[in-house]
């Protein structure tokens, strides 16, 4: 900016720069923001040059962090200067001090467009420049056709056109819907065989953003790429200043393997066998120099290919040849380095076949765990917890668990967690699980969550070969003379509930164990005594006929903490007084805790949860989501190459009792109804992800298609879907007429039935939103999210939904947001409580804004009967004579339906347990007869059996 003749500014520059502190500068600023104010007042008497000065000082004032809200209009108005001086303070700071909504940049419109369409190249990338820059939706309507000439006019230098390039990826990535690219392959393709590489990289960058949002239109494209890629791997034709280090152009190799990473596969074997020798050359080609510059260009390309690689799926030894690679760059010295060795090898245990080659370098990697940098300590971290299995569980583990004496305080946390969930999924034995996760919370207890203790507990309650030895186990550390507090918490409910099968064991008599618990409780928080109280009424109850030096002891202590401030401890303290003084009744009052019904281990669901990995991240995770389909289709995530999840050998399992859990599949034979756009099929039935609706549109939103399915009159999306027996008579809102211009996509009604059925999926969907469900019941509650997701780049505003509930349901829905910002996705909670019986169905009335159009819509939500209902298994003693014992109507019906197809007895079955009846076969002696049994819940009638 200290241009000749601006002698001004270069002393209002160093007046800056001498001051002292900041009241100084903010006092020096105010003085020349007021004398630069005035000027402009008296504007007439202002010289191009004086006008140029005053507004490279607002830029300068500007850039050092003040307010600067007047002078916008000059700065506009010399964008139209003839002199390219004027002119080129005015684009610069137009761009800096206005956003793409400000009213002054209408003004300046025509000005810029007749930059662009003129014939100085130097007023034209200025432009480009500048609208590349703020990049907003007047400026994209009005300059996009005019930059997409420019980038295609072969009169053109190289350096506008590549401008011309950046400015329109630019436009399209901040307005996909107002720049128009239809039918562009064919031009791509034509830019591809670009021989000048600065225009061929930024045509480049356009292609990758372009085959995001839709790979099927630019097939054409893809060998020009394979081509390109061939050109810079074997140096042919590489001017001088686009070699970096010996390296041909590592910017645009990059943008080329990215942009190839959009499409799902290669077909033509001849492209696909071009690709694949380039990959290896590149492979080959790449190694650990001393310079840096060279490595990180190097490694640039390198890291990239992996990506591509792993996206190809190529063949086994290429795959063995990419970890063998990364094997050597774990073990150089150079930080940087081992770090991207780490987390690209993690990234390759996606790929299958590949964890037994990863598991060579397991001796290196352990090294890696104890590195001066933590960075790369979590990266070593997270690539032992994703390469293990039963084969090599004992000897992480064990590892994990030495490391964890010496770990950093900011690691022990996850350390403890991946630990624990090893030992859970790999475990050889149950004896062997208990003693990790006791390791761990003597090692790290101020580390260790609730969690993990508690699924202990739940492993011993629910293995009664496993209760002796684990209370013996627990008797040893709490022998120790300094226990963490989760130690006596675990101790003191386990040896509670399994003292007595100790049996003779010396040191092991109800009054030594009583002893030993009570040793800690001076120690132990207002939380913990509780538990200990608990397990004395249990010691208590474990020794009928109580001693009566021991029995005095217990009830001593119960009639200390009867006055306790707490209201927990002060009520157990009162009731197990009370409850010990009933003698032998006392065994069953206070009887074994039963098993803990089957559940996903809340372990397992809080790292996936919370899981922030590199390889969640990698390019081959967010390219799969951008390439699926725009609707939002619920199905269990499988590895990028297609292949099934593997399911973990010797994964340690509840013992499985009826479970309260609305999500379990209850026969191996059920068939669940899966729909996608609109078609209802039947698939096998897999177990559901921990979020199966965690994140509807992945991290890039893809355009919603431009017309959608136009629904039957009788299934208007305005109103409520479904034929005249979807609801019956008290019907609790009428259908009405409504003149939507937005049709939705697929059946409205297959989507409400799908999801009678099952407790997620689509209940929604038109080319501007998306409206999931995922549903979680249990007993007579139920528990709702609504994902509400923005398909487009625009916000949806006046966003309203209101819940109209039938009189048998009690229903709260969280606040809805006024807004969905654009690509963005919001979660609204629904709590639902079944009062009654009841066929009646609740409804959605929900609306949005999205430009000129307004929707409207009543959608029926799934918080119907059959979700109320919890299978229950009944034997032949149990069904015969309840079922005999009912007399008639209401309480026993019989209904024959006619005018149906006939029906498979098997799928009959099916259809039985997905309304969530059990089936109980041989019960009855005819063999054309199912006899199934559930349990209906409501606040009325509680558990309510139910035999059919």
């Amino acid at each position: 900016m200290a241009m000749h003749g601006m002698r001004g500014l270069s002393v209002f520059i160093s007046d800056i720069r001498n001051c002292q502190n900041k009241e100084q500068e903010r006092l020096r600023v105010d003085k020349e923001l007021g004398n630069v104010r005035t000027r402009f007042k008296n504007e007439k008497g202002l010289s191009p040059y004086e006008k140029k000065k005053y507004v490279w000082k607002m830029l300068y004032i500007y850039m050092l962090g003040y307010d600067v809200d007047f002078g916008h209009m000059e700065a506009v108005s010399l964008i139209s200067a003839p002199k390219y001086p004027e002119k080129q303070v005015g684009y610069i700071v137009t761009s800096c001090l206005l956003n793409e909504n400000h009213d002054f940049l209408r003004l300046a419109i025509n000005t810029v467009r007749n930059d662009i369409i003129g014939r100085n190249e130097t007023f034209q990338c200025l432009a480009l420049t500048m609208v590349g820059n703020i990049g907003g939706r007047e400026f994209a309507e009005s300059l996009a056709p005019d930059v997409q000439k420019l980038l295609l006019s072969s009169s053109c230098r190289p350096l506008v056109r590549k401008k011309a390039a950046l400015c329109l990826l630019r436009l399209y990535r901040k307005n996909p819907d107002v720049v128009n690219v239809d039918g562009w392959a064919d031009r791509m393709s034509q830019l591809l065989d670009e021989r000048d590489l600065g225009v061929l990289t930024s045509s480049m960058s356009l292609l990758v953003a372009l085959v995001s949002n839709n790979h099927e239109a630019y097939w054409t494209c893809l060998p020009k790429c394979v081509k390109t890629l061939e050109r810079l791997a074997r140096n042919q034709d590489i001017p001088q200043e686009y070699t970096y280090y010996g390296i041909p152009s590592p910017w645009l190799q990059v943008k080329t393997m990215r942009a190839l990473q959009y499409f799902p596969t290669i077909e033509d074997p001849n492209t696909r066998r071009t690709l694949f020798e380039v990959l290896q050359r590149i492979l080959m080609g790449t190694d650990v120099v001393k310079n840096v510059n060279k490595n990180n260009a190097s490694h640039a390309v390198l890291f990239e290919a992996l990506a591509l690689v792993m996206h190809l799926d190529a063949e086994k030894e290429m795959m063995s040849q990419c970890v063998a690679l990364l094997g050597k760059f774990i073990a150089v010295r150079e930080p940087n380095i081992r770090y991207l060795g780490l987390e690209n090898m993690t990234r390759m245990l996606m790929v299958t076949d590949v964890q037994d080659i990863i598991k060579r370098h397991q001796a290196q990697i352990i090294t890696s765990l104890k590195d001066p940098d933590i960075s790369i300590r979590r990266r070593a971290l997270d690539l032992l917890y994703g390469m293990c299995d039963v084969t090599n569980a004992k000897d992480i583990v064990e590892e994990l668990l030495q490391y964890l004496s010496t770990a950093d305080f900011a690691m022990r946390e996850e350390l403890s967690l991946k630990a624990a969930i090893l030992a859970e999924k790999f475990a050889p034995d149950l004896s062997w699980y208990v003693d990790v996760i006791l390791q761990l919370i003597d090692k790290a207890g101020d580390f260790i969550s609730d969690d993990i203790w508690f699924r202990v507990v739940q492993f011993v309650t629910n293995n009664e070969d496993l209760q002796p030895y684990a209370a013996a186990k627990v008797k040893e550390y709490l022998d120790k003379p300094a226990v963490h507090e989760t130690m006596v918490k675990v101790s003191a409910y386990i040896l509670g509930e399994y003292s007595h099968l100790l049996g003779r064991r010396p040191g092991c008599s109800p009054k030594e164990i009583f002893s030993i618990i009570h040793e800690k409780l001076p120690t132990v928080s207002t939380t913990t005594i509780p538990i200990l109280l608990s397990a004395y009424a249990k010691i208590l109850m474990h020794g009928q006929p109580p001693d009566q030096e021991l029995q005095n002891q217990i009830w001593a202590i119960f009639n200390k903490y009867e006055s306790c401030i707490d209201a927990e401890i002060q009520q157990r303290a009162v009731e197990y007084f009370a409850l010990s003084q009933k003698g032998a009744a006392l065994m069953d009052i206070l009887a074994e805790m039963p098993k803990f019904p089957e559940r996903q281990s809340a372990l397992i669901k809080r790292a996936e949860d919370a899981e922030v990995d590199a390889a969640e991240q990698s390019a081959i995770k967010l390219r799969a989501q951008q390439q699926t389909s725009n609707a939002l289709v619920v199905t269990d995530q499988l590895p990028a190459n297609g292949a099934p999840p593997p399911v973990p050998v010797g994964a340690l399992t509840l013992v499985k009792v009826p479970s309260m859990t609305s999500d379990e599949d209850h026969s191996s034979t059920d068939l669940a109804l899966s729909h996608e756009n609109g078609i209802l099929s039947k698939v096998d039935p897999q177990p559901p992800s921990a979020d199966l609706l965690g994140d509807l549109l992945a991290p890039l939103a893809i355009e919603g298609p431009p017309g959608a399915t136009v629904q039957s009159e009788h299934n208007s999306v305005s109103g409520l879907e479904g034929g005249p027996d979807a609801v019956d008579g008290s019907a609790i809102v009428a259908i009405e007429e409504q003149t939507n211009t937005v049709q939705p996509i697929g059946n409205i009604a297959e989507r409400f039935h799908a999801l009678c059925l099952k407790d997620s999926g689509v209940l929604y969907e038109d080319p501007y939103i998306q409206i999931g469900i995922k549903a979680e019941w249990r007993a007579h509650h139920g528990r709702l999210v609504l994902f509400l997701g923005n398909k487009n780049t625009a916000p949806l505003v006046s966003v309203q939904a209101l819940i109209l509930p039938p009189a048998h349901l009690k229903m709260e829905l969280s606040l809805v947001p006024d807004t969905i910002p654009p690509r963005a996705q919001v979660q609204c909670p629904l709590e639902v409580v079944n009062l009654r019986p009841s066929r009646d169905v609740a409804v959605l009335d929900f609306s949005y804004k999205f430009a000129t159009n307004m929707v409207d819509v009543k959608l029926r939500l799934p918080a119907v009967l059959n979700k109320f209902l919890q299978p229950i298994s009944v034997s032949a003693e149990e069904f015969f004579p309840q079922w005999r014992s009912l007399s008639g109507p209401p309480l026993k019906l019989q209904e024959v339906v006619r005018g149906v197809r006939p029906m498979p007895l098997p799928e009959m079955a099916n259809l039985l347990n997905s309304f969530r009846l059990m089936i109980s076969p041989g019960l009855d002696p005819n063999p054309n007869n199912l006899v199934a049994s559930t349990t209906f819940y409501s606040e009325s009638t509680r558990a309510m059996l139910c035999l059919n």
